[in-house]
């Protein structure tokens, strides 16, 4: 059984699927016809719920996609949809902004703005433009009406908390939470299972049992297996309330992030190490994926095109796996074998990404390119490491998404450029070699000839971007294509 809060009413539900995403609940068991279906991929947002969980003693409030959220994650949390937004019968002022400004035109994806606006008014009331931008970027509008939307938004935004129903029972609610999240809880209907555990050693001690189950953090990527392909999972284990793995942190040399922690919670102690690693999770999907999704899931999913892997795999980082009571820790670069298969063994799981810190003497770079700027999926990340002294490079690690089966590093480049001046004619001989060093594939998002040229070329805005920082940029710039 799961329990939770929908709005203040307390839910028990024991007689649900395991694959039910939040959304059928709303729409098949409670129904709340509000939230709306639009692609069933997490791409449109119309389907944005907001999820409200205990953090600090305090409630934080998420934007998610409902279509992709599986029903075993809301145990322990609120859920909040637009119908609960209006107190008696007095619209919600984010409502009432969406009224005011004439931000509805055909009005399907409006509910899901407008959700994604109250997670925002929550979170952070004196909003800029840039942050409202971001907030409303995984909303798409058909109609093509965003300047009202966004207007609508901006005229919320205060230097004082938006006062509404939900401040006057947040502490009756965080109360209620941090009862409900102590509960033990599973799922089962049939001969579909979905576990809760809530501890390291439960989740090591349940995946024993179970080698065959599928773990779910965020789902933003597993739920595409029910929701687009039909299929039936037939064992889950949802780690979303394993505590232990929700560490972010840093040690004296290196950042610590558990696989529990979700990409937005992640953000500022990357950002603040590593700035480019913070400037392309702002184009990692939409910050409802963001808020859900993990860098745990990342990595674990294995697929060549993910974004982080390649910056990971530049960064030297490592993971450390746990199977029963073991533990150990391995290179990311190793963690990859072939097109999704990794060094994971039977009922093995990730635990935490451990990423060195930046050596003064190091620059970082990562560059991503996909069709659309924001919210989608790359066709080439491309992640520099290199270490210059007195104008030579005396480390150097690069590393491609969207070239090979995996994510991958250009030794055959690096090589090139170790121990060799910091100069024009040495990186046109490494862009020569990241030729060598892949063979893409031509799909739908880019050519196998497009993805060789742009891998390379990133390398040379690496290099005039370095150069320009110190000053020292040279007239002659080439092109190879």
């Amino acid at each position: 059984m799961i329990t939770f809060l929908l709005n203040q009413e307390l839910r028990q539900e024991s007689e649900l699927s395991p694959n039910m995403t939040v959304l059928q609940y709303l729409r098949t068991q409670v129904q709340k016809t509000g939230t709306k279906e639009g692609c069933g991929s997490g791409d449109c947002g119309a389907c944005t719920v907001v999820l409200g969980e205990v953090n600090d003693g305090k409630l934080q409030y998420r934007s998610v996609n409902s279509c992709l959220t599986f029903v075993s994650s809301l145990h322990g949390k609120q859920l909040i949809t637009v119908e609960d937004l209006q107190n008696k019968d007095k619209l919600h002022p984010t409502q009432q902004a969406m009224v005011d400004f004439h931000g509805s035109q055909c009005g399907y994806c409006t509910p899901g703005f407008i959700m994604s606006m109250f997670a925002l008014s929550k979170n952070k009331p004196a909003a800029n433009k840039e942050d409202v931008m971001e907030s409303l970027a995984g909303n798409l509008c058909r109609c093509t009406g965003y300047r009202p939307i966004v207007d609508a938004a901006l005229s919320l935004m205060s230097n004082e908390p938006l006062m509404d129903q939900f401040v006057e029972l947040e502490k009756k609610t965080v109360a209620r939470l941090l009862t409900l999240q102590e509960q033990p809880a599973s799922l089962t209907l049939g001969n579909l299972t979905a576990y809760l555990p809530r501890s390291i050693e439960e989740l090591a001690d349940i995946y024993s049992a179970n080698p065959n189950a599928k773990l779910v953090a965020g789902g933003t990527d597993l739920a595409l297996e029910v929701t687009q392909f039909h299929r039936e999972i037939e064992t889950l284990i949802n780690v979303t309330q394993v505590e232990d793995m929700k560490v972010c942190e840093e040690s004296e040399d290196a950042l610590h992030i558990g696989a529990n922690v979700a990409i937005s919670d992640a953000y500022k102690l990357l950002t603040n190490h590593y700035a480019d690693f913070g400037e392309l999770l702002h184009r990692f999907a939409s910050l409802q994926v963001r808020n859900q999704g993990t860098l745990g899931g990342n990595i674990g999913n294995a697929s060549p095109i993910g974004d982080a892997p390649p910056l990971l795999i530049a960064l030297n980082a490592q993971v450390k796996l746990r199977r029963g009571k073991q533990s150990r820790v391995m290179p990311i670069e190793d963690y990859f074998i072939s097109y999704k298969v990794t060094a994971q063994q039977e009922s093995e799981f990730i635990e935490q990404v451990i990423i060195p810190k930046p050596k003064s003497s190091e620059t970082f770079k990562a560059y991503k390119l996909s069709k659309r700027l924001d919210d989608d999926i790359s066709a080439v990340c491309g992640a520099f490491n290199i270490q210059i002294e007195e104008n030579k490079v005396v480390s150097a690690r690069i590393a491609f998404g969207g070239m090979a089966a995996t994510p991958k590093r250009a030794t055959r480049c690096e090589n090139v450029l170790l121990g060799k001046e910091w100069n024009q004619a040495n990186i046109d001989e490494a862009m020569k070699e990241i030729h060598n060093d892949f063979e893409p594939l031509s799909d739908f998002r880019a050519s196998k000839e497009y993805r060789s040229m742009t891998a390379a070329n990133m390398l040379r805005r690496f290099y005039i971007e370095q150069n320009h920082q110190n000053n020292q940029i040279e007239t002659r710039v080439t092109s190879y294509v």
